[in-house]
């Protein structure tokens, strides 16, 4: 069916062709290729289960030949094709706040021993449903998450994790880079609200807070049920009332076990809700709890006094699951402090969206065939 030209909605169609134009740009070497590949892959009738199949695609005028060269010959400004990715409007939370969510996802390549940079990945539910370690290229991944009924993402940046990489200092890094993008391309003016940034409790949510505290972001980060955490430490005159002989004030508060009811105390704020599937979901809120940081690890190589790192600790405890199993609590850690009841449940609210991630790559891995090609060059795979 034709349609008037008054009726077509001209806007999205000339963002699209903006952006396609960058797309094309950005592709310095073996650019018919690469970009006839990108067409096919998007326009294949169903899923992608061989790269070969795509160049059978109309799309794809060219043969098996340049499609293979084009992956490993090809060349792409990454860099501006960065920027064209934050230049497109992005999806916004209810109060017009940018939502990323940051995570990995690999490329196992258990059968190839001699792809060069593999390194092992953390799996869930691969075989018979157990966490392993295979061999493969993880990716991460940084996306600005959608609000209402819908898991569509829009993806910012990837970038592929070496062997022996620090996962955190290169996490870091990135979302600098991605933040520092979007305030160029003006997604992000003083006066709005920070944007916020969603990880799982693959990361240090507290340290990466403390490394990216110069930036107009929050950190919201899911932690371990066993973890312990302090309270603040007493003030001068507290602790002169209570220890009249004197004394080193201490650094930290009492201990805060998230295992252990008994030292919880009373919380700071906390929110009900009525859900369809899991009944009643209890957020409650505590307020100023920091870890207490020693010089190990991450923090091995710290030459100045340890950081007190404080932040809202968040437990969400919902009444019964679909499955009919009994249903665990989550712990999540938001950089900032004086959560109030709107705060609680836009942190419960933005977690959530968090999964839409997954959504992504399983239709990355499962429709678009990412992981299909066997590719054994790294810099084909990062193409």
């Amino acid at each position: 069916m034709s349609l008037l030209h008054q009726h077509v909605q001209r806007e999205p169609f000339a963002l699209l062709s903006r952006f396609l134009t960058e797309l094309y740009a950005s592709l310095t070497a073996r650019a018919d290729a690469l970009f006839e590949l990108t067409d096919a892959m998007l326009c294949a009738d169903g899923p992608v289960k061989t790269l070969v199949g795509l160049a059978l695609a109309p799309e794809h005028r060219r043969g098996h030949g340049a499609l293979y060269a084009g992956l490993n010959h090809g060349r792409l400004d990454v860099s501006r094709l960065r920027r064209s990715l934050v230049s497109v409007p992005l999806p916004k939370a209810a109060d017009d706040r940018l939502v990323l969510a940051v995570d990995v996802s690999p490329w196992l390549r258990p059968d190839a021993d001699t792809a060069p940079d593999r390194c092992f990945c953390h799996t869930y539910g691969y075989g018979d449903n157990k966490h392993l370690m295979i061999p493969g290229r993880p990716y991460s991944i940084v996306a600005a998450l959608e609000t209402g009924r819908t898991s569509w993402t829009a993806v910012l940046d990837a970038i592929r994790l070496e062997p022996g990489a620090d996962v955190a200092a290169i996490t870091t890094t990135q979302i600098r880079e991605v933040v520092d993008r979007l305030v160029a391309a003006g997604q992000w003016h003083a006066g709005d609200p920070d944007i916020m940034i969603v990880v799982d409790a693959g990361y240090d949510a507290p340290r990466l807070a403390h490394l990216l505290a110069d930036l107009p972001i929050e950190i919201l980060g899911r932690t371990r049920s066993d973890r312990v955490m302090r309270r603040p430490a007493p003030s001068r005159e507290e602790f002169h009332r209570e220890h009249p002989d004197g004394g080193r004030p201490p650094k930290h508060g009492g201990e805060f076990v998230f295992g252990k009811p008994g030292t919880w105390g009373d919380d700071h704020a906390a929110t009900v809700t009525d859900t369809r599937r899991y009944g009643k979901a209890t957020a409650r809120v505590w307020d100023r709890l920091h870890p207490r940081l020693t010089r190990r690890a991450a923090w091995l190589d710290h030459t100045t006094e340890l950081p007190v790192i404080e932040g809202t600790a968040v437990r969400l405890q919902v009444e019964h699951l679909p499955s009919g199993g009994d249903p665990k609590p989550v712990w999540l850690w938001w950089s900032k402090t004086g959560a109030t009841a709107a705060d609680v449940d836009r942190c419960r609210q933005t977690f959530l969206r968090r999964f839409d991630g997954e959504h992504t790559f399983r239709s990355w891995k499962q429709t678009l065939g990412w992981t299909r090609p066997k590719i054994r060059i790294p810099e084909a795979a990062d193409r």
